[in-house]
């Protein structure tokens, strides 16, 4: 296979967010909720709307993916901001959970960095079925460190944004924080994580050739050092024998 067909067979950026189909999904129960919540004045309305859409969504999911996953994961995220809605009463907190989550995995992110962990290298590796061993080299790590803080600064700009918009009360514009600060911010993060995949790719190939390359020449050196070492049988016989040869004639 050449490099050619790995790289057209390489997932692109929007088909690893879902494709345009997923990113419309994953955006439908939000804008259900506000259009509800600012047509009917309802709140209850508003949460049973947007609870419908993403139940809708998830069986939508269930049945192109063959499973049941996708419709839970559809479904769980709008469930606890529904929920977090219906005990507060008040229709900005349908956005809270969402706030808050930024922050934690800002945090993770920006944490992994300090440990030496770049979690934007962690997942990429164990999403893709690869080895750590990029952990290994110094310029690798420092890539992926470089990715990692573009995914943390993604999530405290979310986090920044939307906390003083809820703090404003400014429900509409939630949403549109919401929705303009979710796959945009993610694809320009998702850009700079494979940015840093391909400059470990290419770094790891040019090891792998300067060692296959190495392990060639010390095994030519080897081959002659033997040859320089070991005497010629054949020829050496034919010495002996010359020698024989003479001391008869004597």
């Amino acid at each position: 296979m050449t490099s050619a067909e790995t790289e057209e067979k390489q997932p692109t950026v929007l088909e690893q967010m879902g494709g345009v189909s997923g990113m419309l999904y994953s955006s439908l129960p939000v804008v259900v909720f506000v259009i509800v919540n600012f047509a009917a004045k309802n709140l209850m309305a508003a949460i049973i709307s947007a609870l419908a859409a993403a139940v809708v969504i998830g069986v939508i999911l269930a049945v192109r993916k063959g499973t049941v996953q996708p419709a839970i994961s559809a479904v769980l995220g709008v469930g606890v901001a529904a929920f977090i809605a219906y005990r507060t009463g008040e229709a900005k907190d349908f956005f809270l959970f969402g706030i808050w989550q930024s922050v934690v995995y800002g945090s993770a992110f920006l944490l992994s960095i300090i440990v030496r962990w770049p979690l934007a290298g962690v997942l990429w590796t164990f999403l893709n079925g690869r080895d750590r061993s990029w952990r290994a080299d110094k310029a690798t790590v420092r890539d992926y460190d470089i990715a990692t803080f573009v995914w943390a600064l993604v999530f405290f700009a979310r986090f920044v944004v939307q906390r003083w918009l809820y703090e404003g009360d400014q429900v509409g514009w939630l949403a549109v924080a919401r929705l303009a600060m979710g796959y945009p911010l993610m694809a320009v993060a998702l850009l700079a994580t494979v940015w840093a995949v391909r400059r470990a790719d290419k770094r790891l190939k040019e090891a792998e050739e300067a060692a296959a390359a190495e392990a060639e020449a010390q095994e030519v050196l080897a081959r002659t050092a033997d040859d320089l070492l070991t005497p010629d049988m054949d020829e050496l016989q034919r010495v002996v024998d010359a020698e024989s040869r003479d001391k008869s004639r004597d």
